[in-house]
């Protein structure tokens, strides 16, 4: 059993590896080609044990809560540098027991090869990006895997590490909702514990954005996506996979992202890596951090002593809105008290109109979004914050 998270003093690390074999249509992450970018590629994981090695000198000593390696295609990284990270870590901040380490992988042949070094590296829990089941929707959302090397890969994952999650993408053009039940039971057999679908998000400066801006298709409108909002949770609740979070499922309270739940809870975690993001408690202050984006960039700013692009130290107000923008996606939902900071009470509006219509519910003493809230949660936001 993991041990117990302490949110307010353990130390999460979030590394991004922003090489990709191919840069999917819909993505606006910060990533780039993997061209064979050898010497770049040992450069920057230099840099990034030098960044964490930095960053402990700020934070001071600290335990670690968990790692999770994200990108970009970190199962594109060399086994022995995913190790180099993790033994790292566990030197500067050393963990109160086992930890949750997760690394996110694509499921092509190719990387479902390197399953059992990255397990040996110390990766315990693999998140991969199936995205569909469908030939036809894998092309066009750009993906270089199909449907039955998904299938192969979740099957040689599932043996090599103890903990499985998998992402999919739909509210597609032209999907019906008979169309994702089908395909969604179809994914459930495969036999994972945990499952993030989320719905295809149309970003201006991605090529489906600018696809979109010239009309070489549509999306789905507001009731159809509605309607496979509705489907997922049936189906994936049917199937004993509980809604801990509006994007992330799970089979079981063990089976959630611990990295998450951390970072969700308003925990510490430290952005390696270019363009990380950070958050960091600092002299008191909690401290937003991005660092450098480009890869020379940040290879350089770290051997300057200067990672970040930003630094900001948080309102109390903003270090607030934000714990309520992250706390509420979840079930546990946020604190009265957090809500209360920010003078919002069941007293008055805003908070008094969201429950009375239903959006909010409180409990004992924490806020939570309903069923009818978790929906349409942007706007319920908008509506308490702005």
């Amino acid at each position: 059993m993991p041990p117990v998270p302490h949110p307010g003093t353990d130390l999460a690390l979030y590394v991004h590896w922003p090489y990709c074999a191919r840069i999917c249509p819909y993505c606006d992450f910060n990533v780039v080609r993997d061209r064979g970018r050898v010497e770049e590629q040992a450069a920057l994981v230099e840099a990034i044990l030098a960044d964490m090695e930095a960053q402990g000198l700020l934070t001071g000593p600290r335990r670690l809560a968990s790692i999770f390696f994200g990108g970009g295609t970190p199962s594109l990284m060399a086994p022995e540098a995913v190790a180099a990270v993790i033994d790292r870590a566990r030197t500067l901040f050393p963990p109160r027991g086992a930890i949750e380490i997760t690394l996110e992988a694509n499921p092509t042949d190719a990387e479902a090869a390197r399953f059992a070094a990255l397990a040996a590296a110390g990766i315990n829990r693999l998140s991969m990006g199936v995205q569909a089941l469908d030939d036809a929707a894998l092309a066009f959302l750009g993906r270089n895997h199909s449907a039955d090397e998904a299938r192969r890969a979740v099957a040689v994952a599932a043996r090599a590490f103890p903990r499985l999650s998998i992402d999919l993408i739909y509210v597609r053009p032209d999907q019906t909702v008979d169309d994702w039940r089908v395909e969604l039971a179809g994914a459930i057999d495969m036999g994972f514990e945990h499952v993030s679908p989320y719905q295809l998000t149309i970003e201006p400066t991605t090529a489906f954005g600018r696809a979109v801006a010239r009309g070489a298709w549509t999306p789905p409108d507001e009731d159809r996506s509605a309607a496979l909002y509705e489907t997922t949770q049936t189906v994936l609740e049917a199937a004993g996979f509980d809604a801990y979070e509006v994007s992330n499922h799970a089979r079981g309270a063990a089976a959630r992202s611990a990295h998450n739940l951390h970072v969700w809870r308003g925990g510490d975690y430290l952005g390696l890596g270019p363009g990380a993001h950070g958050r960091l408690t600092l002299q008191g202050a909690r401290t937003a951090t991005v660092a450098q984006r480009g890869i020379g960039a940040y290879v350089a700013g770290v051997a300057a002593g200067t990672p970040w692009s930003e630094r900001e130290v948080q309102s109390d107000r903003d270090a607030a809105e934000e714990k309520v923008l992250l706390g509420l996606r979840t079930i546990e939902g946020v604190a009265r008290a957090d809500l209360a900071a920010l003078g919002r009470t069941e007293a008055a509006e805003p908070l008094a109109g969201l429950i009375a219509d239903g959006f909010l519910a409180v409990e004992a003493d924490r806020v939570r979004a309903t069923a009818a809230g978790r929906p349409v949660l942007d706007g319920v936001l908008r509506a308490l914050l702005v």
